[in-house]
Formats: structure tokens, sequence, C-alpha cells
């Protein structure tokens, strides 16, 4: 039996109150690791909503997604303890910089210094370079929303950035500074970018925001790998955490070879093993995680 190597390891994962980052917290909690969940709720909770909108959240698409933005870590968290594992969460906005080194504080006085970082959290806004009064084709593989999209601002770039790539960046860097500042020479990044990432019409700031994640986790790959750390990139494909309606999901299963969208448990357990013993000498690497719809040269 293959033995991943994490039993006791402390793992910190952004944004995991829901979709990829809840899956991945089970999946590590499930190897034996103490794990650490950062989340953010994005929207007002559940009692704000109206009777139409709660009804509506019973069908994938635009209001299903959001509602499980909305939810707290509490339900992720109480799953891994029932199971017998280890979990702690904290809410927190890592677009403020000011956010990162507490952030590392709260899981070292947890469970002690990390040893594996996830970086999933993410914002997405759908923006374009066209005029509002323009039509996107509704043929668009990514345009699942039924409503018009903004153009592109300074404001909506600026806040994808913020958490996509500049958040991410700071998360490498001070988790580098305390593994080396304690003589450390085991650690594991993995960063969850999108298979959308070198061309995202719709979503341009979040395509270009995640581009640049990569960017980042190639050099700190480069950089990091002389102290034991490995970096490496999933990218994933179309998975169902609530926003694929059946409608967009008949789209796109074409262009699937596998024939089906996939499920937060398919990129997690692509996560584990990056952070296993078994990716040892895996660094520097992007993995699409999409059932062949996107296929490295």
């Amino acid at each position: 039996m293959i033995n991943p190597g994490l039993e006791g390891k402390v793992v910190v994962v952004t944004g995991a109150n829901h979709g990829i980052g809840a899956a991945t917290a089970k999946a590590f909690a499930a190897q034996g690791a103490k794990v650490f969940i950062h989340y953010l709720r994005i929207m007002p909770d559940f009692h704000t909503m109206s009777e139409a909108e709660a009804e509506s959240i019973k069908r994938p698409g635009e209001a299903r997604y959001s509602a499980r933005r909305r939810k707290s870590a509490d339900e992720v968290v109480q799953a891994i303890r029932a199971q017998g594992g280890q979990a702690a969460s904290w809410e927190a906005d890592i677009a403020d910089p000011a956010t990162i080194e507490k952030l590392f504080d709260r899981v070292e006085e947890a469970f002690g210094p990390v040893e594996v970082l996830v970086n999933n959290a993410a914002h997405w806004e759908p923006d374009t370079f066209l005029p509002s009064d323009a039509k996107l084709s509704n043929k668009l593989p990514g345009l699942w929303m039924d409503r018009s999209i903004p153009t592109i601002t300074a404001e909506s770039h600026a806040r994808s950035f913020a958490v996509n790539s500049l958040a991410v960046a700071l998360m490498m860097a001070e988790f580098a500074r305390r593994h080396i500042a304690r003589g450390a020479t085991w650690g594991r990044i993995v960063n969850v970018s999108t298979d959308g990432a070198s061309c995202f019409p719709s979503e341009i700031s979040y395509g270009a925001s995640k581009h640049a994640l990569e960017s980042y986790s190639r050099a700190a790959a480069v950089e990091l790998g002389p102290y034991g750390i490995t970096a490496n990139v999933v990218s994933p494909g179309p998975v169902q955490t609530g926003y694929i309606t059946p409608e967009l999901e008949e789209r796109l299963l074409p262009e699937i070879p596998l024939r089906r969208v996939g499920r937060p448990e398919d990129v997690a357990d692509v996560i584990v093993f990056l952070a296993s013993e078994q990716a040892r000498w895996v660094t520097g690497q992007l993995i699409y995680v999409g059932g062949g719809r996107v296929m490295s040269l």
C-alpha cells in the first residue's frame, strides 16, 4: 500500500469552505494531516436571501454557486473531526496583505509550522474588453451567466490580481521565510489555477491573474528547491462546484475526452498527490486536471 507520508503534516488550504478547497481539506485530513482551513464568505449569510433565491439554489447555476460561497467552514471542520481528523479554521480576507502573516501565526498556534501550503482561494468576477452595449456570443464555452458582462475596469483588474496572484506570492514568501528560519528541509506548495489561464474570454482579469500565479509558481520552484520545497500548479477544467447548469454541461461534454465534468474530489486527489512523498521529485510543473479538455504540448 502506498504511504503518501502526510501523517501529522500541517496543511493550510485557502478558500476551503466549499468546492475544491473543501474537498482538498478533507482529502488531506483522510491522510492524517492536520488541516487549517482559511475561508472568506463572499456574500451575506443565507438569512438575507429571498424565498425565490433560496428556491433557485436547488438548481445548478450562478445562484447556487453564490450560495455556496456564502457558507462558513464549519461544515468542513465538523466533517473532518467526525472522522477523527484534526481541523481548525479562520475567516479572513487575504486581499489585505496584512492578513498573510496573521494567518500563518494562527496556523502555528493551532498545529505548528506550515509544511504544506495550498493556495486555492480565488476572486472571480466576469469582465470583458467589449463595451457594455456589445453582445458576447452565447456559444462561448465559459459563458454560463444569464446576465450582461461588464467592461474591464481598474477596480475589476485589481480585485482579481489582489487575491489570485499577489496574495499567492505573499503566501509563498511568508511560507519560505518561516521554513528557512527554522531550518526545515521538507515543504510543499500547490497552487490552483484554471485551464483558461492563457486565454479566458468573458473572464479576462480572472484568467490573467491565474496566469501570473503560474509564473510565480515556476519561479518559486527554482528559488525554493534548494531548501527542500517543491512548488507545483494544478489547473482544473470544468468542475461542478454548483455553477454548471445542464445546458452548459451539454456544451462542455464534447470538449472533454472523458465525457464528464469534474468533481471537486478529482482535483483534490491530484493536489494531495503533489504534496505526497510520491511526488518528491516533481516541481515547477503544471498539471491539467480536466478530463483531457486541455493538454500540455
